[in-house]
């Protein structure tokens, strides 16, 4: 009897339909001019809803904290936007006038950021039911110093700091061997203020 041929197994080819278990991101977005609260600095955790960002997502979502509210990010009041995005403020609220600002032109923009990074391609259409984002926003409270908030402003920041945050955690940006070639030219900017004794 003639032996069979071992077959080899196929190459599995990466696909944008593979899964993405949890991907990281951080961008910093200071328009060119403006006061210093429309600079926004989100941090983004992106993962498939079944894996631990959307397990991460339901304890954040159910375990509410005085002060660190989490919300979904939505274009408008009923209007939730994909892939599911939990809000999460780094600052810790207690006033109405800044909670209605995060709530309304940071979540528009972070909301409108998240369909931005869809629609360039960062993040597959396809699966956008699947994936689940947490951001983690920085909203400067030195906002409620401002006789006249710029609304507008604090929308565009957010979107595209949003954006640009969700894009290189798809890409992986930076990459190590960038980081690895840059660590010596790269100086942390409050550090340096504080060896500057500037803080």
């Amino acid at each position: 009897m003639a032996r069979k041929k071992a077959q080899k197994s196929p190459k599995v080819k990466k696909t944008r339909d593979a899964r993405i278990v949890l991907r990281t991101g951080e961008a910093l977005y200071e328009p060119d001019s403006g006061p210093g609260y429309l600079a926004a600095e989100p941090e983004v955790v992106i993962g498939e809803l079944d894996g631990p960002v959307g397990y991460a997502i339901a304890n954040l979502i159910g375990d509410q904290t005085k002060g660190h509210s989490r919300v979904f990010a939505i274009l408008n009041c009923d209007v939730q936007v994909r892939p599911t995005t939990l809000m999460v403020s780094k600052v810790t609220v207690n006033s109405e006038r800044y909670t209605n600002i995060l709530m309304g032109s940071v979540q528009a923009g972070i909301a409108n950021g998240v369909l931005d990074a869809v629609r360039a391609g960062d993040i597959p259409k396809e699966k956008a039911n699947d994936l689940g984002i947490i951001v983690s926003v920085w909203l400067d409270p030195s906002v409620l110093d401002a006789e006249t908030v710029d609304h507008e402003g604090l929308f565009e920041s957010n979107r595209a700091a949003t954006a640009k945050a969700l894009g290189k955690a798809m890409r992986g940006e930076p990459t190590i061997d960038w980081l690895l070639k840059n660590q010596g030219n790269v100086t942390h900017f409050f550090h340096e203020m504080g060896v500057k004794g500037e803080l």
